[in-house]
C-alpha cells in the first residue's frame, strides 16, 4: 500500500491531547523488570512491572504542566533519562524543554529541571531525541528554527553545557538517537536531500556532523539500533516504498530490506530468536494490527518479510525492547491505553497475546 506518513504536528497541552513519544518509551530495569512512560495530564506517568509479572501504575513523576511530548532514553547504567517540553511565557505555543532521570526501577524520578530552548525562547521546532553515552551523560537533541539540528548535554561534574549549535538544515521533524558500542552518543535524521549523521567523537565533546549521503527518506519513519559490532543502524522507508537500513560504521550504503508494511514510523530493536543475536522491526499493519520483520543482525542481504500479529487495533505506536532473557518485548499506545507482549518459548519469533496495562 502506498505510504500515509507525514511529518508530524506539534504535540498539544491538554488533558485530551494525543501522546507523542519518541525513543525508548519502555525501559528494562538492571532486575530485568520493565517500567513503561506517557505524558498525560500535564505529567508523565509510570507502570512498573512487579516481580510476579504484573503491572501496577500509572504513578505520577511530575510534570507541572508538561506537553503531550515525551522522550525517553537510558543508559548502560540503566538510568531513564525524560526529557517533555513545557509551555513558557513569551509567546503563544513558546516551549522549552525539561528533563527528569529515574534511577531506580519503581522509584520516584529526580525533579523536572528545565535546559531551555535551542533559540533560547520560541514555539516548538521539532521532537526532542535523547541518548545516554557510556559515562551516563544525557544528549538532548532538537531541530532548531533554522531546521538544523541542535544539542545540550550533561557536563561530567553536574549541569549542562550550552546549547550547541549542530547547523544543518531542513531535517526531519522526529530524528533518532542512539549510543553506540563505543559508548559514544550518534543522532541520526534525514533532510530531503539525504541522510544525515552526527557523531560523538570524544567522550563527553560536541557531536560532529557527517556529509549527506544523497537519499529519498519518508520522513516520520526514522528508526535505529546498535548491532553486535557495536555500529548503529538507521531504518526508514524510502519514496518508494521500501524499508532501507543505513550503517555508515560497517560501510553499508542505504540498502532494500524490502517493502514497508502498512503505515507509520518504525520501531526496531536485537533481540535472540532460536538463540541468534537478531533485529526486529514493528509497524502498524494496513488493517491496525502489529507487523513484526526480523532478519540476522547485520546481515542485510537476508531481507525481510512482514507478519501480522494479534487482533486489529486501530492505531499503535508501538517501542520494542529486549528481555534480561534476551527475548523481544513489545508495548502499544492505542486509542490512550497500554498494551503488552512478550516473545514466546516457541522457536521463531512469536508472541503472546496481547495484555492491557492501563
Amino acid at each position: 500500500m502506498a505510504n500515509r506518513s507525514q511529518a508530524p504536528a506539534a504535540p498539544s497541552h491538554g488533558s485530551s491531547a494525543a501522546p507523542v513519544l519518541q525513543g525508548a518509551w519502555l525501559t528494562r530495569g538492571g532486575e530485568g523488570r520493565f517500567s513503561a512512560y506517557l505524558p498525560r495530564d500535564g505529567e508523565v506517568v509510570r507502570w512498573t512491572e512487579e516481580p510476579d509479572g504484573r503491572w501496577s501504575g500509572p504513578v505520577s513523576l511530575g510534570g507541572d504542566g508538561l506537553t503531550s511530548f515525551l522522550a525517553v532514553g537510558q543508559g548502560a547504567d540503566r538510568y531513564v533519562h525524560l526529557v517533555g517540553l513545557r509551555p513558557t511565557a513569551g509567546g503563544e505555543g513558546h516551549v522549552e524543554l525539561v528533563h527528569s532521570v529515574q534511577f531506580q526501577t519503581g522509584r520516584p524520578a529526580a525533579p523536572w529541571r528545565p535546559i531551555g530552548h535551542s533559540n533560547g525562547k520560541g514555539p516548538w521546532t521539532g521532537n526532542p531525541a535523547v541518548a545516554v553515552d557510556a559515562q551516563g551523560r544525557a544528549y538532548a537533541f532538537v531541530r532548531n528554527g533554522g531546521g538544523g539540528l541542535s544539542v545540550r548535554a550533561q557536563k561530567d561534574a553536574g549541569g549542562w553545557h550550552p546549547w550547541w549549535d549542530l547547523h544543518g538544515w531542513g531535517t526531519d521533524p522526529s530524528p533518532v538517537a542512539v549510543c553506540n558500542g563505543e559508548g559514544r552518543v550518534e543522532l541520526l535524521t534525514a533532510t530531503d536531500k539525504g541522510l544525515l549523521r552526527y557523531v560523538q567523537e570524544e567522550s563527553g565533546g560536541r557531536p560532529v556532523r557527517k556529509d549527506v549521503l544523497p537519499a529519498e527518506v519518508t520522513f516520520g519513519t526514522l528508526a535505529a539500533a546498535t548491532g553486535p559490532s557495536g555500529h548503529a543502524t538507521l531504518f526508514y522507508v524510502d519514496k518508494a516504498d521500501q524499508v532501507r537500513a543505513w550503517s555508515p560504521g560497517r560501510d553499508l550504503e542505504p540498502t532494500v530490506l524490502g517493502e514497508a508494511a502498512g503505515t507509520g514510523r518504525l520501531a526496531a530493536t536485537g533481540c535472540l530468536v532460536d538463540g541468534v543475536e537478531s533485529t526486529v522491526l514493528a509497524r502498524q499493519s494496513a488493517d491496525g494490527r502489529l507487523a513484526l520483520a526480523v532478519y540476522p543482525s547485520e546481515r542485510e542481504s537476508e531481507g525481510i518479510r512482514w507478519s501480522e500479529h494479534g487482533e486489529p487495533k486501530g492505531p499503535l505506536d508501538t517501542v520494542l525492547t529486549r528481555g534480561l532473557d534476551g527475548r523481544l518485548a513489545a508495548m502499544a499506545l492505542t486509542g490512550g491505553s497500554l498494551i503488552a507482549t512478550r516473545q514466546s518459548a516457541a522457536a521463531g519469533l512469536h508472541l503472546e497475546g496481547w495484555r492491557s496495562i492501563g
